[in-house]
């Protein structure tokens, strides 16, 4: 990192969570302010890679390998000119101006850094969301949520193994063995159950000739509200439920889960549905680290309440982006929603903050801009709206355009870790690299 050759300290711009909107803050701010050394960038994350979230439910179905998509935050530090420190965030001391970070140890329990205190000058909170699973009974236990790399990959394995074991085990496939049962349907279990429709086949088809995918597999997506996607237009919603009906998806909607077990799941109208796999993607908050967090204002579901400016409202040196902040909105009650799109629009905004706070300028307020939804339905479809065509209206849109406009979005994620051409090097190199290996991960 290249130092100040001002005798005055570098200012600290220290930011929490490497999602979306993080690391592309940290990279933008690398690339100009430390770079020319006019600022120290810290980013701290309890991971050592970064993937993009909305890939998750591609992770758990089988059908990419995260091992192509994610990104090593050293690596990325040492190239985009910023420091990282890997550690979960405990705790904050505004008064020191000091972010708390807990210890890392490594899969045999010793040690790998101790307890740390990392020193700003501004903070920007950008830990994202957690799973809300509002305290059904069961869920924590049994239910697979799909915030992490880890997880998606975990359930995926435990798929292929249910597959195996089924196929090798003396005597019938017992009802519900290879049942998926996925709790919420928003864009990351609607996308799930269209993807394992598809990935369940291919696996099967690998030598399981004991298993009947249209007799023994079956998918089943649970919704509380009164249709599938029920935060996105309703002829998006209308159109996606179709698409699942053609594939045998089981959905059901007005159904809100009571209990999660072992065995499988029960319903508040005590309907019983066996299932070996439970997902729950019904629901997010913001991590509990950040409840109260040294007197910061929270809402009901620890996001940091920000002004426009995207500054907390107890601390002018503290903001938030991302899905761990609520935002308000002048055109809405509602706030902005946790959305990768308003989590890429807060990440540009807040580089101009910083720019504006370093100068000494007055801050400008966020706007969020909704550029429609799209829902990637695998191999089968992509569906949704872009906004704004005609007289700010939505255009539905779908089909190949629409997958289209769908991949551009993460290319648009790619562009601004990397820069336009190491994107387009990268996805060369991808199509041209792609060897005979299955379609699917089995292992």
């Amino acid at each position: 990192m290249t130092s100040s050759k001002s005798s005055e300290p570098l200012h600290r711009i220290v930011v929490a969570g490497g999602g979306a909107a993080g690391l592309e803050l940290v990279s933008k701010l690398g690339d100009t302010l430390g770079k020319t050394g006019k600022a120290r960038i810290t980013l701290v994350d309890r991971g050592r890679t970064h993937l993009w979230k909305p890939l998750l439910h591609s992770v758990a179905a089988g059908s990419l390998r995260r091992s192509q998509h994610e990104l090593n935050y050293l690596a990325q530090a040492q190239w985009r000119h910023f420091d990282f420190t890997l550690g979960e965030v405990t705790g904050l001391d505004r008064a020191a101006k000091e972010l708390k970070v807990g210890a890392v140890f490594d899969e045999e329990a010793r040690e790998i850094a101790p307890p740390r205190a990392v020193r700003y000058d501004t903070l920007v909170m950008a830990i994202g969301s957690v799973t809300n699973d509002f305290g059904t009974p069961g869920a924590g236990q049994f239910a697979i949520p799909l915030e992490t790399p880890e997880q998606a990959a975990r359930f995926n394995r435990r798929l292929v193994n249910a597959c195996l074991r089924a196929n090798s085990q003396e005597g019938a496939i017992r009802p519900g063995q290879l049942h998926v049962a996925i709790i919420g349907a928003g864009a990351t279990g609607t996308e799930l159950a269209a993807e394992l429709h598809r990935t369940v086949r291919v696996v099967v088809a690998y030598g399981m000739d004991r298993i009947d995918p249209a007799r023994d597999v079956r998918i089943i997506l649970i919704e509380a509200a009164d249709r599938i996607l029920p935060a996105l237009p309703a002829r998006i919603s209308d159109a996606t439920a179709a698409l699942l009906g053609k594939l045998g998806v089981d959905v059901r909607v007005r159904a809100r889960v009571a209990r999660v077990s072992a065995e499988g799941l029960t319903l508040a109208d005590g309907t019983e549905i066996p299932a070996e796999l439970v997902v729950w993607t019904a629901g997010v908050k913001a991590p509990e680290v950040l409840a109260g967090i040294d007197g910061l204002e929270t809402n009901r579901i620890n996001q940091l309440v920000v002004r426009q400016t995207l500054v907390t409202t107890r601390d002018p040196d503290v903001f938030a982006i991302g899905d761990c902040a609520s935002c308000p909105r002048p055109d809405s009650p509602n706030p902005v929603p946790p959305r990768a799109q308003a989590a890429h629009q807060m990440s540009d905004h807040m580089v101009g903050q910083i720019r504006r706070r370093l100068a000494g300028h007055p801050l400008t307020p966020y706007r969020y801009r909704d550029f429609g939804s799209l829902i990637s339905l695998g191999k089968y479809s992509t569906v949704g709206s872009l906004m704004g065509f005609v007289a700010g209206r939505g255009v539905m849109i779908e089909g190949l355009f629409a997958r289209l406009v769908y991949k551009s979005l993460y290319k648009m994620h790619e562009t601004a870790l990397h820069g336009g051409h190491a994107v387009v090097w990268r996805t060369l190199v991808s199509m041209l690299g792609r060897g005979p290996t299955p379609s699917v991960k089995l292992h």
